[in-house]
């Protein structure tokens, strides 16, 4: 059997944009993952890594918490902190665009890793320090969620195109199932974050929206 060209980028192109991942997941099997929602990304105007959007998701991130805690899904935050004195970076990191040295630095800045005023923990919820993008890399998080027998990984927090979506294809590289919520996941520009749901739709990820999110752990619990 013989595909043209015009059938394999047509197929191709409307798994970008409109893929949706075959596995099934439920409350019992699922982990939330809260990346990144610290003061330095979250805090208005506080550092040059500000993220507008993650700010104003800041209640939707909150509602899909707050069900998963009524639900028993446990929920894991990551944060950016001084780990092994910094010692613990790729070494290429300082090199890339992303940094923004045109505007400045302060030493205080991703030093203690505290979560956004409205997202804390609760007692016993667990924190995973990281020293790059994906949460998985240098962290004990694979042991964690096997030991809590999870095979699904739910994804909020901020960047998407950067710690969102390196830990996915790090997640999916380990064999658990990923769900992207594509609605309590920032970045910059909406340009940025559909690029990044399309790739992740396309390969990594389940993306769905919070209340489907939602929806989903409430009736397959």
């Amino acid at each position: 059997m013989a595909f043209s060209e015009e059938q394999i980028i047509k197929i191709a192109n409307e798994k970008y944009h409109q893929g949706l991942a075959t596995f099934d997941y439920s409350a019992t099997n699922s982990a939330l993952l809260v990346i990144d929602m610290q003061d330095e990304f979250v805090k208005p105007g506080w550092t040059s890594s500000w993220i507008p959007e993650a700010t104003r998701q800041v209640p939707k991130i909150k509602a899909l918490i707050d069900f998963c805690r009524l639900s028993n899904v446990p929920v894991i935050y990551t944060v950016f902190s001084k780990t092994h004195e910094f010692l613990d970076r790729p070494q290429s990191g300082s090199f890339m665009p992303n940094r923004f040295p045109e505007l400045g630095s302060d030493p205080s800045w991703f030093t203690h890793g505290n979560i956004w005023q409205d997202l804390k923990p609760e007692a016993g919820e667990i924190i995973i320090h990281k020293s790059s993008y994906g949460a998985f890399f240098d962290t004990p998080l694979e042991t964690i969620l096997r030991n809590m027998k999870k095979e699904t990984i739910i994804i909020s927090g901020t960047l998407t195109n950067c710690c969102c979506g390196a830990t996915a294809r790090q997640g999916y590289e380990r064999g658990f199932n990923i769900v992207m919520g594509a609605d309590v996941t920032a970045t910059y520009t909406e340009e940025m974050q559909t690029a990044e749901l399309n790739a992740l739709r396309f390969a990594f990820a389940k993306v769905q929206h919070s209340e489907e999110i939602m929806r989903t752990l409430a009736s397959n619990r």
